[in-house]
């Protein structure tokens, strides 16, 4: 298997933060130093920082009510980063993000198999977001969003959008570009000056408070399982 999928396996990081830490030069196999397209076996020697990577106990997943101004990152050099803010006991990871200026739902895991399942495009997976914007806006507005607009030099994928009310739509987006709905938006001439995120999947935001995290319960693990076979 390829060095990033060993190590979310582990649960110590996701493969996005073992990128970082291939591109460090902080993991090694077998003596020698990994790179991003290092293949490793079960009995390699897979070292980081000289020791050996810490394996998880158990699998974690958790519901956080992000607030605003916390940043999803793992690296603790930068301010208000996510894992400081959770103070969680056992190393954790964001499945996706929520830029820094947007709130909402956030699943955090140990879980590595879970991530590119929800995250990958082609699967289908939704997650649906409040949006608000400067002024109010006409129908034609929602219209245009559904049907895919042009950002980051591709169209995006035609999505769900309905009124809220003159000022606030709903959006339920299969796909998860960098900063997707923001970009969208001004593309339209509209800037966006609230952002929430309400569901993932069938993982809801009802009843969380805001800033608070809590486990899955076993309803909700069971079903969310069974969507990504």
């Amino acid at each position: 298997m390829r060095i990033q999928l060993y190590m979310s396996n582990t649960g110590y990081c996701s493969r996005r933060e073992t990128e970082r830490l291939l591109a460090a030069g902080r993991i090694t196999v077998n003596g020698k130093t990994a790179t991003k397209d290092t293949f490793v076996d079960t009995d390699d020697c897979i070292l980081l920082d000289g020791s050996p990577v810490p394996m998880k106990e158990r699998n974690i997943y958790l519901l956080l009510h992000k607030p605003t101004g916390i940043v999803c990152t793992a690296q603790r050099q930068v301010k208000n980063n996510l894992i400081d803010y959770m103070n969680y006991r056992e190393r954790i990871f964001a499945v996706g993000r929520l830029d820094k200026d947007s709130e909402g739902l956030l699943l955090l895991t140990n879980d590595g198999d879970i991530v590119n399942k929800i995250m990958r495009v082609e699967n289908g997976h939704e997650k649906e977001y409040i949006v608000t914007v400067d002024r109010p806006y006409p129908d034609t507005f929602l219209k245009s969003m559904a049907s895919g607009v042009e950002i980051l030099d591709q169209v995006t994928e035609p999505c769900t959008v309905t009124r809220i009310d003159e000022m606030t739509f709903r959006i339920i987006l299969k796909q998860g570009l960098n900063r997707q709905i923001r970009r969208m938006t001004k593309e339209f001439g509209y800037y966006v000056t609230r952002l929430r995120r309400v569901r993932i999947m069938n993982l809801s935001i009802d009843r969380l408070p805001y800033g608070q995290w809590r486990e899955l319960t076993d309803e909700e693990l069971n079903v969310l399982m069974k969507d990504l076979r």
